[in-house]
């Protein structure tokens, strides 16, 4: 492979390795490693829509963003860890954030674990918090939760937003 210095933008059909630094615009798809730092926003260009009680897929739970529009209570079960951490490629500290939002429901979401999904030491120390699994409706309802994988197919579960 050739290593090439450039000014402007550079794209690349197959990849980069090494460091990548300074600012990065525009989409970034595929498995990103490594340590991320500075500032800026997330959007999730796919969505899944749960407005009933269910059982979320993988491939729902792996767009990171679900939302829900239920007038009734609705409970969403995440998938197992096995089934999750094959549609996330996990690995041991692979870490992944979840965002429910329920802004435009009228009752509450409650997330569920599967097999292979704990609540994290925090999430059952503080349950008032980390460990709240509960999303009101209106326009508090929105919420972050973070799964961390200790293995390629069992996860721990908090919520951090």
């Amino acid at each position: 492979m050739a290593s090439t210095t450039f000014s402007g933008p550079v794209t690349s059909t197959n990849g980069f390795i090494g460091a990548l630094t300074g600012n990065v615009t525009g989409n970034v798809t595929g498995n990103v490693t490594g340590n991320i730092a500075g500032s800026g926003s997330i959007t999730h260009a796919t969505t899944s829509a749960i407005n009933a009680t269910a059982t979320a897929t993988a491939a729902e739970v792996a767009t990171g963003y679900i939302t829900s529009t239920s007038a009734a209570a609705t409970v969403i079960t995440l998938p197992t860890g096995t089934l999750l951490g094959a549609a996330l490629g996990a690995a041991r500290g692979t870490v992944f954030d979840l965002y429910i939002d329920n802004t435009a429901g009228a009752n509450t979401v409650t997330i569920a674990v599967a097999t292979n999904g704990v609540l994290s030491t925090a999430a059952v120390d503080t349950a008032g918090s980390f460990g709240d699994l509960t999303v009101a409706s209106g326009a508090t309802g929105l919420a972050r939760f973070t799964l961390m994988f200790s293995s390629a197919t069992a996860y721990a579960f908090t919520r951090t937003a």
